[in-house]
């Protein structure tokens, strides 16, 4: 089957178009929404949205400014970011545990799991507890430096001069 003449059965609501065309894009889609988001569960339901969005809308593609895929993969790229600054997507974030992010180079046994953090270890060696907690709260669960001093129950300014440190830290064990 040609894929304009899809395209224009999809956008005259033929829904076995439909179906054709989320199976020859779906893969590819959750594929980049994963990328972005990093959580396999979230993503599938972010492209399923995804899908519903453009079967909603499929009168506003329009050939002459780009190809059909270019069209659906903007929609799920704006959506996982939307997704990423979304509160409940941060609070999600803030309810894991500390040693799930930053503690992870010491729990994982195999490489696979460890090919996010290769050369972490290193990179937090001989830094105090205070810093690794804060590195995990502002770099890996997405916390402003303001919401680190209220869950710590610590001054701004402490927080500030601290990470400060902390970087530091980290700069000469890259060194």
């Amino acid at each position: 089957m040609d894929l304009d003449n899809l395209i224009q059965r999809f956008q005259k609501k033929d829904t076995v178009a439909f179906e054709a065309l989320y199976d020859m894009y779906a893969e590819n889609i959750c594929g980049v929404i994963n990328v972005i988001l990093k959580d396999p569960e979230r993503s599938q339901e972010l492209c399923q949205d995804v899908f519903v969005k453009i079967w909603s809308k499929s009168d506003q593609y329009d050939t002459s400014k780009g190809r059909f895929f270019t069209w659906i993969l903007n929609i799920a790229r704006n959506a996982a970011i939307d997704e990423l600054r979304s509160k409940s997507h941060k609070n999600q974030k803030k309810n894991l545990p500390v040693d799930s992010l930053v503690g992870i180079h010491e729990n994982s046994e195999d490489l696979n799991g460890k090919i996010d953090t290769i050369g972490l270890q290193s990179l937090l060696k001989g830094l105090k507890d205070k810093c690794i907690l804060l590195i995990d709260l502002l770099y890996f669960k997405g916390f402003t430096q303001k919401e680190a001093a209220k869950e710590l129950k610590t001054p701004i300014g402490t927080i500030k001069t601290r990470i400060r440190s902390c970087i530091s830290e980290i700069r000469k064990n890259m060194a």
